[in-house]
């Protein structure tokens, strides 16, 4: 059996997890078009998360920053 084998970091299982999110939240609102819109929807979202992360990195110091 040929299964894709992927290792995520803890960083990229947030910016995953804050994607589906968004992405979720399109596609129940019907803000995805079916038959070839989920592709760019998804890239869409992924391209949002990071650009959160990347906000919330600018503007907050976290614990382990502080050492």
């Amino acid at each position: 059996m040929n299964k894709p084998y992927m290792a995520l970091q803890p960083t990229e299982v947030a910016l995953l997890d804050a994607a589906s999110r968004i992405y979720s939240a399109r596609l129940a609102s019907g803000q995805v078009s079916e038959g070839g819109g989920e592709a760019a929807a998804i890239e869409t979202a992924v391209a949002e998360s990071i650009s959160m992360g990347r906000l919330i990195d600018e503007k907050v110091m976290a614990d382990k920053e502080l050492d």
